[in-house]
């Protein structure tokens, strides 16, 4: 890739949205660094909390003299999550702007069409929150942070289980989240003798969940394992509350958000959630980057900042390793590393997929707290590369 000049003014992208990826950076930058981030549309509000985590993770590093130092520049486009817009996008990222690397603070979607575009360009593209497992299997160049959704749905089967509960209700939403982890929870159901009494399917543009919640208190689950992003969620998890159905929910890493609470309201009182970020930890790592994030922002962190900001580290670091050069070198360097974030001590595997454990929160006093961690190395592991 051709070297970026030296001492280059700060230039930002997405002037159209009056956004400015100038603020809380250098004003000079020499390595640059892609972002597709969903900042208007439905899922806005994640976007904002993307931004803001890899944001900061490029303040800290340029504020410590940037990598060999060079400064980075965080190059940010709305993709409104939405297909349509991540290919030009990663188009944009590679071929004008000359990125070294890029991270997506986005959805299933937009994050899949994007990666074989970065693949091709033997860009490394290190995904935050997206969990459709064809992501990596686009190629070499892509690392993902965050466990795939068939991981995730395993985990809620062993909660399940922990939970002494055997009769399940399963309500999914229609999107590449909500697919994976039913496939995930339903792959391992049988491991741990559950019996899901029902499936049930929405619409991402669902809001009103009357008959769902009608078959669902009719059929009598012990519990009920919900994908859902906060704004389905939200509603979803209010409406049975207020039809009178008490059985524990389960939701996902699209429940954490405080937005989810809000809209909720009372009704999240107890509501479980599998996830990334544990708010009580004793790492050095989540307990720094939770008061930075609180001093930066004036908002508490959730999974998707704290995804966001895993992710860029997880790429400034490998740059630090590569001498700040792209292609091989930072491919090669994220794939050897070790990397300690708030979302866990990571590594990938030969498919780029992280080894972790699963966190459990749980809705108490409007704030999420730790439940409990899963941590079953088997059970979450993820898949490797497929043989050629």
């Amino acid at each position: 890739m051709k070297q970026l000049p030296r001492r280059r003014p700060l230039t930002t992208l997405v002037a159209a949205l009056g956004l400015s990826a100038a603020v809380a950076l250098p004003a000079y930058a020499e390595i640059r660094i892609g972002l597709n981030v969903p900042l208007t549309g439905f899922a806005a509000v994640d976007g904002k909390s993307a931004l803001e985590g890899a944001k900061l993770a490029v303040a800290q590093a340029n504020a410590a003299g940037g990598v060999h130092g060079e400064k980075l520049e965080l190059v940010i486009y709305d993709d409104q999550a939405a297909p349509k817009e991540a290919v030009p996008i990663a188009t944009k990222l590679v071929a004008k702007d000359e990125v070294v690397g890029a991270v997506s603070g986005s959805y299933s979607g937009p994050t899949r069409a994007a990666a074989g575009i970065f693949q091709r360009a033997k860009v490394p593209y290190v995904v935050a929150y997206a969990v459709h497992p064809e992501i990596t299997l686009a190629g070499d160049y892509m690392f993902r942070v965050a466990s795939m959704g068939e991981v995730q749905g395993r985990a809620g089967a062993r909660l399940v289980a922990d939970l002494g509960k055997k009769k399940v209700g399963l309500i999914t939403v229609k999107s590449d989240f909500g697919q994976a982890l039913a496939a995930g929870f339903k792959e391992a159901a049988p491991k741990f003798g559950l019996d899901i009494v029902g499936e049930y399917e929405y619409a991402l543009q669902d809001r009103q969940f009357g008959a769902v919640v009608s078959t669902i208190k009719a059929a009598k689950p012990e519990i009920i394992y919900a994908s859902g992003y906060y704004f389905t969620a939200g509603p979803l998890v209010a409406q049975l509350r207020a039809a009178g159905v008490t059985a524990p929910i389960i939701g996902q890493e699209g429940y954490d958000s405080e937005k989810f609470i809000e809209i909720a309201g009372d009704a999240a009182e107890g509501t479980l959630v599998t996830t990334s970020l544990d708010r009580d930890s004793e790492s050095p790592a989540t307990k720094v980057f939770l008061a930075d994030y609180r001093k930066a922002t004036g908002a508490g962190a959730d999974m998707v900042a704290a995804s966001t900001y895993a992710a860029t580290r997880v790429l400034i670091e490998g740059l630090e390793k590569s001498g700040g050069k792209g292609g091989e070198a930072l491919k090669s360097a994220i794939a050897a590393g070790t990397f300690d974030t708030p979302i866990g001590r990571l590594s990938f595997n030969d498919l780029h997929e992280v080894r972790k454990d699963i966190q459990v929160q749980v809705v108490r006093d409007k704030t999420f707290r730790r439940h409990s961690v899963i941590s079953d190395p088997v059970l979450l592991a993820p898949p490797g590369r497929p043989a050629s």
